[in-house]
């Protein structure tokens, strides 16, 4: 294999990939080709974890009966965090479109198993929490791949996830790390809805300091 396998090309298309990714709450209600949502999970595979523990565990909701409780979840901890804001900001906060539970066709919820075997704790032992950072990075490239596919995600943060678990009957041990919406997106873009509704902006230059 050469030193540098990939085209200027292609560095391009993963830079307009990265830039479209986007975090998704607006859905149309097509559903999902089984076959596509397969091909965009078999990322979770070539994702790194520490120690090589792949700490993820992922469930899938199609019960009309939890996805209730989820979305019930969601507008009660929605409902808390608007009164939480006061003025304009809360104002803002209530025309936000934070989730896309009604509409997206795909619900995912995926969690970290702290207390994995797996691994061996190597890399762990010192910092569980890597085993935590292994699912986010794994649920980022399943983002990516979904986006190639013309996929949209959404995450959801704002749950109560002891609820959230019982409702789901997950396993005590596990964390989670998100509640995710697929689907197809109404439309695309480069640039994140908080930013375009004026809830907040971007950086202009990354901050880095030195030591």
């Amino acid at each position: 294999m050469q030193d540098q396998p990939f085209t200027d090309d292609f560095r391009t298309q993963l830079d307009l990939l990265m830039r479209l990714r986007r975090d998704v709450r607006r859905f149309r209600t097509d559903p999902v080709d089984e076959a596509t949502l397969a091909r965009c999970l078999d990322a979770f595979s070539m994702a790194p974890s520490v120690g090589l523990s792949e700490p993820w565990r992922i469930l899938r909701i199609k019960s009309e009966a939890v996805r209730g409780a989820a979305l019930e979840n969601f507008r009660t901890a929605n409902a808390e965090a608007l009164s939480g804001y006061s003025g304009d900001q809360a104002e803002n906060y209530s025309k936000l479109k934070l989730s896309g539970m009604q509409e997206a066709p795909v619900h995912l919820a995926i969690y970290c198993d702290d207390a994995t075997s797996k691994g061996h704790g190597l890399g762990a032992r010192t910092m569980p929490e890597m085993r935590r950072y292994s699912v986010v990075a794994a649920t980022t490239l399943f983002w990516l791949r979904l986006r190639a596919e013309g996929l949209g995600l959404g995450w959801v943060s704002v749950l109560d996830p002891k609820q959230l678990a019982l409702d789901l009957n997950a396993d005590p041990a596990w964390q989670l790390i998100g509640y995710f919406c697929i689907g197809w997106p109404e439309q695309i873009s480069d640039t994140p809805e908080l930013q375009s509704e004026g809830w907040e902006q971007r950086h202009a230059q990354l901050p880095i300091e030195t030591r």
